[in-house]
């Protein structure tokens, strides 16, 4: 993972604008025809991959995927647009995910519609960040003589295939009967959301809200509504982007500090033994100055291992049966690099096994194997 990378797509130019606009340094990269462009922020060590996904959760799913395949970054936000479906915010507001539902599984009988969506909570840590960028309030763009300070508000997303203007359509009738938690609509985040639950990597959606999605919506109003909603979802994404890598940073010098404390260097040739340690207590050390050409811990075992836990966990009925058959595949793919016996393979290995730990990340027991896994590969390579 690069812990100073935050990728950022769009579906739309005006959306994709609002982003790049604050950005300099701007570089493009390329993926399998894809092509992204990354900048930073002013003053900031942050760096900023932007892609345009184009409409609709499919097209969203695998540019989201392919970035982060790409970059490894922290984290993927999807900054845009989107419609109100209740009151409580006006239009230009912000709204920040806290769950996401791919609305349109259902099954359709005599009855009528018995609603089975797909839902996706967004990542705890994400969440507590994007709470404390809001009540910061230093993401507010300034705003013209009339206009309102937009707010935050954390609250479900709705994502489906179609363009809702109407409060009297099916459509509408099923989100009020089914999804009326739901604070907007729009048609990418659900698709995300299932890239970064199959790769391990946090994902946040925020959209400005331009329209009412309630047959209001026209092309005259757009122009005016829609630059001023993306460009307050712009803002708020990027100096969410900029807070999370400044974690990232102070996270990973603590851990390089904690990591100081006891550190034992030996030379088992000459004899020269090096301790250092914030404090030592009892002071009684042991060292064995015989040479330790033992194997790290066998990485075979431990994903068959972590094979027959699945299996059992599945069994149980704590994995469901889609996240199940991906995880299956993917301890083949890392199983079949670590039997090619290549310095090369361990990247897919370790490819592998974070895509791992998002598939597993909500049962404790699969949780805790696959990070000792990780562990095991970071140490061969």
């Amino acid at each position: 993972m690069s812990d100073d990378v935050v990728v950022m797509l769009s579906a739309l130019e005006l959306e994709y604008n609002a982003v790049r606009s604050r950005l300099t340094d701007m570089e493009a990269c390329y993926e399998r025809g894809t092509r992204f462009e990354m900048g930073r922020l002013p003053d900031s060590d942050c760096r900023m991959v932007l892609g345009l996904t184009s409409k609709g959760n499919n097209p969203a799913a695998v540019l989201a995927e392919r970035a982060m395949q790409r970059f490894e970054p922290a984290a993927v936000l999807f900054v845009g647009v989107a419609g109100a479906l209740r009151n409580k915010a006006r239009l230009g507001d912000v709204v920040m995910a806290s769950h996401v539902y791919a609305y349109h599984g259902g099954t359709s009988d005599d009855d009528g519609l018995r609603a089975r969506p797909r839902v996706w909570e967004t990542d705890h840590g994400l969440s507590q960040l994007a709470a404390h960028v809001s009540r910061a309030c230093e993401w507010q763009p300034p705003v013209a003589d009339g206009e309102s300070v937009p707010n935050v508000h954390f609250g479900v997303i709705a994502a489906g295939e179609v363009v809702l203007n109407s409060r009297t359509s099916h459509e509408a009738e099923t989100l009020h009967n089914h999804y009326n938690d739901a604070l907007a609509i729009e048609m990418e985040s659900a698709g995300v959301a299932q890239a970064g639950h199959h790769n391990g990597v946090p994902v946040g959606i925020v959209r400005g809200l331009s329209d009412r999605a309630d047959g209001t919506k026209n092309a005259a109003d757009d122009v005016n509504r829609q630059p001023r909603a993306a460009a307050n979802a712009a803002a708020f994404a990027t100096q969410l982007a900029t807070e999370l890598i400044n974690e990232q940073e102070h996270t990973g010098m603590a851990k390089h500090c904690n990591d100081q404390h006891g550190t034992v260097v030996t030379n088992t040739n000459s004899g020269t033994v090096g301790i250092q340690a914030a404090n030592i207590h009892n002071s009684s050390v042991h060292i064995d100055h015989t040479t330790d050409n033992s194997t790290p811990p066998d990485l075979a075992t431990g994903l068959t291992n972590f094979r027959t836990l699945l299996e059992r966990e599945h069994a149980a009925g704590t994995l469901d049966e889609p996240s199940y058959k991906d995880a299956q595949q993917q301890l083949d793919i890392a199983r079949e690099a670590l039997d090619n016996d290549t310095t090369a393979e361990s990247n897919t290995i370790l490819v592998a096994l974070k895509r791992l730990r998002g598939l597993t990340a909500d049962v404790t027991s699969l949780a805790t194997a696959v990070a000792t896994l990780i562990t095991t590969v970071n140490g061969l390579s």
